[in-house]
């Protein structure tokens, strides 16, 4: 029971920031995959694993994948396969760990990687033109913030 004078807030969907950001991110992803898709014959999942390889030069496992991206397990394990049929990522035993495998590109994977590259910073840009640095800036930097709160919350620690 509320005290007197005091109404309970109501939930309105489109109001609900997490729901925004799950339905804005979308929209961008939609619009990129598109994208990627024509231009290159490649999902977003594996785009992403493309890019989080790339960045790795001595190799990086699945797990390591699923960490940075937040993808789950069976998404990126998927993208991998695919990525290894096309012959753009090679694997080889990990030697830190034999139950995993390190993922690098191959050499078709590096020149569609210099492909992509450019088109995604391109669609990055034609995305947030409308904003100026100080606004992006600002963005990013609440978006990390919402990121280890959320990853608090998710661990159980809700301490700010």
């Amino acid at each position: 029971m509320l005290p007197i004078g005091m109404t309970a807030k109501k939930l309105r969907l489109d109001d609900f920031i997490p729901y925004r950001l799950s339905f804005t991110s979308n929209l961008v992803s939609d619009s990129i995959a598109a994208a990627y898709q024509a231009l290159f014959g490649i999902s977003i999942p594996e785009w992403r694993v493309i890019a989080l390889v790339a960045e790795k030069d001595a190799g990086i496992t699945q797990q390591e994948i699923c960490a940075n991206s937040r993808m789950d397990k069976v998404t990126v394990s998927r993208a991998a396969i695919t990525l290894v049929e096309r012959g753009l990522l090679d694997r080889s035993p990990n030697p830190a760990d034999k139950r995993s495998h390190l993922l690098v590109l191959s050499i078709e994977g590096r020149q569609l990687y210099a492909a992509i590259a450019p088109k995604a910073l391109e669609l990055e840009q034609r995305i947030f033109a409308a904003f100026d640095e100080a606004e992006i800036a600002g963005f990013v930097s609440m978006l990390r913030r919402i990121d280890d709160v959320a990853l608090r919350l998710a661990h159980g620690s809700d301490k700010s």
